[in-house]
């Protein structure tokens, strides 16, 4: 049985909601989280993690297929795609474990329901009523079809896509986002036929348009069709196939993806009654603090404005529980937070791309270099990478950074932690990077923007 009252109750076990359960019980406060369904949220259970974990077979099996450019034989790889599932739920099983234990040695109560607001600063769960003192929404986002569809049969969204027991002989992914261009790179590498298809004018259109160019030639080589610009419409799902077109053109495949955008996880919360008010985007409206309009009720993550990252929503936690107790915070500052997409090749940014600084009045300075610029892009098979930097002239400011190509997601940080502490891309340029890396590529593109590359 739960108990009558907390200091802070979280609503959802996601990575935003258990982070902030656990800085809550550090800074002394009695919590409870509450969650639906499993722990660890969609992030770790349905999402991030089993997403990651289908990707890596296919990194593996990748670097197989070329072990011959190395001066490795081997025989024809087979995909066991049992063996990829069993694998996956173990990553999932370790991690969500993980987080169980994490939760239980900070002594966080775990209480399983579906929690709404029950007004001034209680919740109701399984027909009880839980006072707090403070309430933490966490819930996460929710899957959304696009105009003209429904999701059933086999139309299905990211979450099943990446849950699938058998390998697909072929799929139709719609939206070529972040999402959908890591399941089309993960099933197109695996062996499945993959359509590709996005609605705007290239591939992961919110990204830096060079990066976008290099990473759907990138992904054209994989063996997927591409289709930019193009509409998904009719879709007819069948017992074992979905049929629609695009643009003049009719597709029938196994499976129909839809990639393309989620929407917060609100229903069940009873926000209108409780007065937490939503913005024009239909989000929970926050202040820097994640500080909604009904005092002691805080909102974080897919649930507020800005991307809808698991590392977002986990900074937020952290901020809002430590308003919570007093303690003074400093909002986010959304657009320098680092974005990654694990397709191959890698993709990750923060900042402003090149097109937004111009058009924000910016005197831009543009440091580009391929991976083939610096010595271990041949060593390790990655000469057609790029690492663009984005700044301003005046100052030497590090406005944006932007990588495609192998380990970008962990390349990027360099960049995103100088432009944290201050620093610009004259400061970068004449940091000692050891050799042969790929983070030499970093060292390069700051050079080339400071007006100085040595290496191109």
């Amino acid at each position: 049985m739960p108990e009558s009252s907390y200091d802070m109750i979280v609503i959802g076990s996601g990575p935003g909601g258990y982070v902030a359960a656990i800085r809550a019980a550090q800074l002394g406060f009695k919590t409870a989280v509450v969650e639906k369904d499993r722990v660890g949220g969609r992030c770790l259970n349905y999402a991030c993690i089993p997403a990651k974990a289908v990707l890596r077979v296919a990194d593996v099996l990748l670097e197989i297929e070329e072990a011959d450019d190395y001066g490795i034989k081997v025989s024809a790889p087979e995909v066991d795609f049992a063996g990829v599932s069993k694998r996956r739920e173990k990553v999932i099983k370790t991690l969500t474990g993980g987080v169980s234990g994490l939760l239980k040695k900070n002594r966080i109560d775990v209480l399983e329901g579906e929690a709404s607001l029950a007004g001034r600063g209680e919740i109701a769960v399984n027909g009880d009523t839980i006072s707090a003192n403070t309430i933490l929404l966490a819930a996460g986002s929710v899957k959304r079809p696009i105009p003209g569809a429904e999701f059933g049969g086999h139309v299905i969204g990211t979450e099943e896509a990446w849950a699938l027991d058998d390998l697909p002989k072929t799929m139709a992914v719609v939206g070529a986002g972040a999402s959908g261009a890591e399941i089309a790179s993960a099933y197109a590498r695996l062996g499945t036929e993959v359509l590709l298809l996005e609605a705007l004018d290239r591939v992961l259109p919110t990204e830096d348009a060079d990066i976008s160019k290099v990473a759907e030639r990138g992904l054209a080589k994989q063996g997927m069709t591409i289709h930019t610009d193009t509409k998904v419409q009719e879709i007819e799902s069948g017992s074992d196939s979905v049929k629609f077109t695009y643009g003049d053109a009719e597709g029938e495949v196994e499976w129909l993806v839809i990639a393309a955008g989620r929407g917060p996880d609100i229903e069940a919360l009873k926000l209108e009654e409780a007065g937490v008010e939503l913005d024009d985007e239909g989000l929970v409206a926050v202040d820097g603090a994640m500080r909604t309009s009904v005092d002691g009720v805080y909102a974080i993550g897919d649930l507020t404005h800005g991307p809808a990252l698991a590392h977002k929503a986990s900074d937020e936690g952290v901020i809002a529980v430590e308003d919570a107790a007093g303690q003074q915070t400093h909002a986010i500052e959304y657009v320098d937070i680092p974005r990654a997409t694990f397709c191959t090749p890698n993709v990750a940014s923060f900042g402003l791309t090149e097109e937004q600084a111009r058009e924000q009045g910016y005197e831009v300075t543009v440091g580009k270099v391929q991976y083939g610029a610096v010595g271990a892009g041949t060593v390790y098979g990655d000469r057609t990478g790029i690492v663009k930097i984005v700044g301003e002239t005046k100052y030497g400011e590090l406005l944006g950074g932007h990588i495609v190509g192998a380990k970008a997601t962990e390349m990027v940080q360099e960049l995103v932690n100088a432009r944290a502490l201050e620093g610009g891309y004259p400061e970068i340029a004449r940091l000692v990077h050891g050799h042969p890396t790929m983070s030499e590529a970093v060292l390069e593109a700051a050079r080339a923007a400071d007006g100085w590359l040595i290496h191109g």
